[in-house]
């Protein structure tokens, strides 16, 4: 099967010197759509329209500069010779469990400063992390990174795919697993079922967050195993040990809250 459509230039336009990429406008719109639900629902749940705001100044730059920390620590043999090479992010290189950890850590702070409960700050929020995923992954799309390995014309969903897809993910004559769309789908049914169902159940404060960990968690690890790129940890795939922590941790955590909660209610009784 013939294609003859050009690969996606990973700049998206130019401004004299300075090219814009595909990669950073699309994390920037993530951001700030996912700013725009977050936003709605902070207002909506009691807090004050400046508070999400003045959390997000802090948290996004931190998030990303532990997205690339995480990933240059476990790149480090790349990076090393050439310091340079760290703080050119917009040619891709940000590590979502990174992002996550420093958001999380961010957060923590933040709500204990300004007295508000973490987890219902955790469980607003919660949406607005995925459709940054979702849209970010994307971006790996258009770097032709964060692929999985080589498949063949046979395979079931290839003639499924559309053409500018198998197209973007042909690199040097061999077509990959779109290993991004994957994800990206994985995260967009978690959206959803935030949304149009957990929101409406009012859960235990907690649970929506704890349900985005577990289920990330969960697409991550298979999908991780897929692809090619990988950061590694002791001959291991690093993702998929945090993300084996995530999911198990995520389970243990609601279970602990859960049976103090009972407790609380036998007490009261």
């Amino acid at each position: 099967m013939q294609f003859t459509l050009a690969a996606i230039d990973p700049i998206a336009f130019s401004l004299g010197p300075i090219d814009v990429r595909w990669y950073g406008i699309l994390i920037a719109t993530g951001i700030v759509l996912g700013f725009l639900v977050v936003q709605r629902e902070a207002v909506k749940r009691g807090l004050h329209p400046d508070f999400m705001t003045d959390f997000l100044i802090w948290a996004v730059p931190i998030s990303i500069v532990g997205a690339r920390l995480y990933y240059v620590i476990f790149q480090w043999e790349y990076y090393r010779d050439d310091l340079g090479k760290v703080f050119r992010v917009w040619e891709g290189g940000l590590a979502i469990h990174g992002a996550l950890i420093a958001a999380v850590i961010t957060a923590i702070i933040y709500t204990r400063k300004h007295g508000v409960s973490f987890w219902k700050v955790a469980d607003i929020t919660a949406p607005g992390l995925l459709i940054g995923q979702i849209l970010g992954r994307w971006g790996n799309f258009v770097n032709q990174e964060a692929h999985g390995g080589p498949v063949a014309d046979d395979w079931w969903g290839y003639s499924a795919l559309p053409d500018w897809i198998v197209n973007q993910m042909t690199i040097d004559g061999v077509t990959y697993h779109p290993t991004f769309l994957y994800e990206s789908v994985w995260n967009l049914i978690g959206l959803l079922l935030i949304l149009f169902v957990l929101r409406r159940m009012n859960p235990l404060r907690g649970v929506i967050f704890l349900f985005y960990i577990a289920w990330y968690s969960f697409g991550r690890f298979f999908i991780e195993g897929m692809r090619t790129d990988s950061l590694m940890a002791s001959g291991l795939k690093a993702a998929q040990i945090v993300s084996m922590i995530g999911f198990f941790g995520a389970i243990l955590i609601y279970l602990i809250r859960r049976f103090a909660m009972n407790i609380r209610t036998r007490y009261k009784e």
